[in-house]
């Protein structure tokens, strides 16, 4: 049965266009995996589809009653409300028909007697709705989900006004798989997620009877849980039964015929405009010119997709540091409250360490005392002499009207404005891109400005915080890449194995020295 349908989708951003002509239908139960390079439209594409934005051509056609459940980073959390309340709100129409039955009951002593046993009646079918759906273990569930995805660690009773941007998502995606809608649309929902919640996760999606749209660039994750790949390039919607690399295979395969097909034409074509050029002026061949000048003019030309441009990430070596690249003693990290033991931890130059962990246990706030943004509670940070440090923050709060030319100018003001373009697409990153506000950006294209001004400095340490959230397949494997290649030193927060167990010598778990129960 279809719950979706989408017909001749057409839509753009300025002379941008991101869909053309694009028609598909959703069935009910399918797991689906949308895919594309960044900055081809993916989360555009579920804004359409929920009606926050309208394309310029085409409709969107929902099923009757059906509940759609969307991972939006941008709702806005009420402040004073617990995190217990919140995702308690998942089951707001569940209380409503509570307060409807107790408007009832106090109607039943002022009514007749067939009003009353109307009301009876009406009050058992609600009261068989609130029992069917769990109305009355609902603190439990809440509980099951929180204690899943990590939330109890946070915090039931916190306040949601002083939650980071990866708590809310929490948040959000947990009341999201409370409500158990008909259709889940997910947007990259393990970036905020640690390796144990992940694997949660997966196992939730996995046995998830209803439909939903994952949009993930974690393809392990992504392979584990979908059933049908679509894929996004050049305004095209492509449909492929299977998981990801199913997809590749049969993609790489089509891409290899086109290529053909496109190199026999174009040979053909060269062959029938030589023998036109030769022959149009000759009376006893100028039929046979214009025979196969038809032929040209009729035939239907293969035209080869155009390449996305590959990043390309080479880091700057800076002089060589000291030995000692940092070492703590007694240091006790946290903001109001410690958020661990006394630490006596050494790096020294040539090491690369991955810090791993949940989340929320201080792995970005070690990151932080160790290169003196913030002070600890107690002890002290000794480092070491000429160092060069290239930072990756996780998270860029506050929005970014920059264009992206003019963000890096800022940051190497002795490069000309050539010489800033081609960084930037070194980066993977198109014209229109690099001419366009950061603000406007998607999440992978952010990052990639971000990569561009730190391999653009001079570095013999690199501090990277969750570098892979939002990259595309290609650039998370040019990242690996050139990280492995890096001759200097890596302190790296990452949850996915599959990238750091390559790039690092040594893995720190952060939860053998935390404060916090995990």
């Amino acid at each position: 049965m279809s719950i979706l349908n989408v017909k001749n989708l057409s839509h753009g951003f300025g002379d941008r266009a991101i869909f053309e002509d694009v028609s598909f239908r959703l069935l009910k139960g399918e797991h689906i995996g949308l895919i594309g390079a960044n900055g081809e439209g993916k989360s555009t594409f579920m804004n359409i589809i929920t009606g926050k934005l309208q394309p310029d051509f085409g409709n969107v056609e929902w099923s009757k009653r059906v509940r759609v459940g969307y991972l939006d980073q941008h709702t806005v959390l009420k402040a004073g409300t617990s995190v217990r309340d919140t995702l308690k709100t998942a089951f707001q129409y569940l209380f409503d028909i509570e307060e409807e039955i107790n408007q009832m009951y106090m109607k039943m002593g002022d009514v007749s007697e067939d009003e009353l046993n109307k009301l009876m009646e009406e009050v058992g079918t609600l009261q068989d709705i609130l029992t069917h759906n769990d109305f009355y273990t609902i603190d439990s569930k809440v509980e099951e989900i929180a204690r899943g995805l990590g939330i109890v660690d946070i915090g039931l009773d916190k306040d949601v006004q002083d939650l980071s941007g990866g708590q809310r998502t929490k948040i959000l995606l947990a009341k999201l798989l409370l409500e158990k809608p008909d259709i889940l649309l997910l947007d990259e929902p393990t970036n905020y997620l640690d390796e144990q919640h992940i694997v949660w996760l997966k196992r939730y999606l996995q046995e998830y009877e209803n439909a939903f749209i994952l949009i993930s660039h974690d393809i392990p994750f992504l392979n584990s849980v979908i059933n049908l790949i679509y894929h996004m390039e050049n305004q095209k919607l492509d449909r492929y039964v299977g998981d990801y690399d199913n997809f590749r295979s049969i993609y790489e395969a089509r891409k290899k015929q086109v290529e053909a097909a496109y190199k026999k034409q174009q040979q053909e074509i060269a062959e029938l405009k030589d023998f036109v050029q030769r022959n149009k002026a000759r009376v006893a061949t100028r039929n046979m010119a214009m025979s196969r000048q038809k032929k040209l003019d009729k035939m239907d030309i293969i035209a080869l997709d155009r390449e996305k441009p590959k990043p390309e990430f080479n880091f700057k070596a800076a002089r060589t540091s000291a030995k000692l690249i940092f070492e703590t003693k007694d240091l006790v990290i946290g903001y109001d409250e410690p958020l661990s033991r006394p630490l006596n931890l050494k790096m020294e130059r040539g090491q690369k360490i991955a810090l791993v962990g949940a989340n929320g246990i201080g792995k970005t706030t070690l990151l932080r005392s160790i290169l003196g943004e913030i002070k600890p509670i107690s002890g002290q940070v000794e480092r070491g002499d000429y160092q060069h440090i290239g930072y990756f923050e996780q998270e860029i709060k506050k929005d970014n009207y920059n264009t992206c030319i003019d963000e890096v100018w800022q940051e190497f003001p002795s490069m000309t404005q050539y010489e800033v373009r081609a960084a930037l697409a070194k980066c993977g990153l198109t014209t229109k891109h690099i001419e366009s506000k950061i603000v406007v950006l998607s999440g992978g294209e952010k990052a990639k400005v971000r990569l561009c001004k730190l391999i653009n400095m001079e570095t013999n340490i690199l501090v990277l915080d969750e570098p892979t959230n939002h990259l595309d397949v290609d650039a998370k494997d040019e990242l690996k890449r050139a990280l492995k290649e890096y001759k200097g030193s890596i302190l790296l927060i990452c949850h996915e194995p599959e990238f750091y167990q390559d790039v690092v010598t040594e893995v720190w778990n952060c939860e053998e020295w935390t404060t916090k129960i995990v």
